[in-house]
């Protein structure tokens, strides 16, 4: 696997099955495993007139600012908003994948 963190856009991989994928910094940012991003998403399902935070930087102004391997099975960014406990595994990364294939459940199974 070779990933390129491109600060200001996203980060790219490109998996050992060939695949590549670009994941956008603010999709990264909304998609973040980390405790608190998950109770916001699941609050936003729920409600749609849920608040949002203030502190949130628009897609322009977001950027990350540092990124480190945890192990071998994930990635945690650091953004310019000061959020960095979220840890993104591989495996989490291939299923919020903006460009996979649409797949139906016959075919998962």
């Amino acid at each position: 696997m070779h990933l390129d963190l491109q600060r200001e856009h996203g980060l790219a991989i490109r998996w050992d099955d060939g695949r590549e994928s670009f994941y956008p910094l603010p999709l990264l940012r909304k998609m973040s495993p980390s405790a608190e991003q998950r109770l916001l998403r699941e609050e936003m399902a729920e409600n749609p007139l849920t608040v949002l935070p203030a502190n949130r930087p628009s897609a322009e102004e977001l950027k990350a600012v540092d990124a480190e391997l945890v192990g071998n099975y994930a990635i945690r960014i650091k953004f310019s908003d000061g959020h960095e406990t979220g840890i993104f595994t591989w495996h989490y990364l291939r299923s919020i994948d903006p460009e996979a294939p649409e797949t139906t459940e016959a075919e998962e199974l």
